[in-house]
């Protein structure tokens, strides 16, 4: 499956190579003869970035500069592939950026740590199942909440936080309880972490949801984070009224000043519930959104939800006004699909293990046009997300 060409800042072509990719630095030249650079800037910011990509050099510098505005990439959280699964030792964890206009993946800097992270992904006692690795975007960032360390035991207890605009990492706070098994999700620039479990089953912790406000808002807390030179802490909201959720590794996806969430992957039987965010309340989940709620589940721009249906391999969406879900393209891929990222009018949906990504463009008319990206070699990518394109 190929994508037709598209001007479309967001998604571009299929990806054909897979290298690091950097520009030279040749001599300066003015962006448009006759004008100075920034009034120049401001003319090329209305073009599209796929093609002053293929104009010139300073323009293609220009697109990846932090004064203009940022275009989306894909980012992904791989794994060495082919690692046997009788093996019981931890992953180091790599990551990734695809960009959609020069369709080329680069890897990102390692996170601040030393040793780097390794997680457990690949256990004997799980032959049918991985160890989680959970993820979220958020405000931005790419943040990885939560993962399995070589004792079974939560192996971060400070979120790890990447900035495409700086390029860099940071630590977020610390969890008030670091998890594993849990719910995570973003909504309105904040970060959610609901139920789990730590060292050990606790109905204290399974029962708990934590925020990190990632938002710049006048909060006396940010503030006095702020001056204390320390990132703001969580803050543990009103408790759900059971730990049922606890028993597998969820996205909990924002939708219109919500959270929604089901307490098992896939296709089993479930149980859901939505977390109002500004009243801080929980109630159970609308019928036919649970109903319907049979497989890996984002949010687009907060305001539509996108699933896939891992029996039938259909990728749906929710509407809220009949609650019920309608279907938007279907593809054998989709069957037994890991996860799904929204964002810039595309789907993105991580299929086969963890070695194919299938776009689809759900902005355009019907039917919906699909093409699939090819991961990284020699790699398994186990999350994959949307946000700004790298800075260079």
């Amino acid at each position: 499956m190929t994508n037709p060409k598209s001007s479309d800042p967001e998604f571009s072509a299929r990806s054909t190579a897979i290298k690091l990719s950097h520009h030279g630095g040749d001599h300066h030249q003015s962006l448009l003869p006759g004008l100075p650079d920034d009034i120049a800037q401001l003319c090329l910011s209305l073009v599209s970035p796929s093609i002053l990509y293929s104009v010139c050099r300073s323009w293609r510098r220009l697109i990846y500069s932090a004064s203009f505005p940022a275009y989306l990439s894909l980012y992904a959280v791989v794994l060495p592939d082919g690692q046997s699964q009788l093996e019981a030792t931890p992953d180091p964890v790599d990551f990734y950026s695809f960009d959609p206009i020069s369709r080329l993946w680069s890897s990102l800097p390692p996170p601040p740590s030393d040793p780097p992270p390794r997680f457990l992904f690949r256990h004997p006692a799980f032959i049918r199942r991985n160890l989680p690795i959970q993820s979220v975007s958020a405000a931005g960032k790419l943040i990885v909440l939560a993962a399995t360390d070589d004792q079974f035991l939560p192996a971060l207890s400070h979120p790890l936080l990447f900035d495409p605009l700086s390029g860099s990492w940071s630590r977020g706070p610390q969890l008030a309880a670091p998890r594993r098994w849990c719910a995570v999700g973003s909504a309105g620039g904040a970060v959610y972490v609901a139920s789990g479990m730590g060292a050990g089953y606790s109905c204290d912790v399974a029962r708990t949801i934590e925020r990190w406000n990632l938002e710049s808002i006048p909060d006396p807390d940010l503030a006095a984070a702020r001056r204390r030179r320390t990132p703001p802490a969580w803050r543990r909201m009103t408790d759900m009224k059971d730990g049922k959720f606890s028993r597998d590794a969820i996205e909990a996806v924002g939708w219109r000043g919500r959270l929604c969430m089901v307490n098992v992957k896939g296709t089993a039987a479930k149980e859901g519930v939505v977390y109002d965010l500004a009243r801080d309340c929980w109630r159970e989940m609308p019928a036919g959104m649970l109903a319907g709620w049979r497989g890996p589940a984002a949010g687009l721009d907060e305001e539509t939800i996108y699933l896939v249906d891992e029996g039938r391999g259909v990728l749906r969406r929710y509407d809220g006004d009949r609650d019920s879900w309608e279907d938007v393209a279907g593809c054998g891929l989709f069957r037994g699909a890991q996860q799904v990222a929204a964002g810039g009018g595309r789907v993105c949906v991580l299929c086969a293990d963890g070695t194919r990504i299938v776009v689809v463009d759900v902005a355009s008319p019907p039917p919906a046009r699909m093409w699939v990206e090819e991961v990284p070699p020699g790699v398994q990518v186990v999350g994959i997300h949307i946000m700004p394109r790298l800075v260079r």
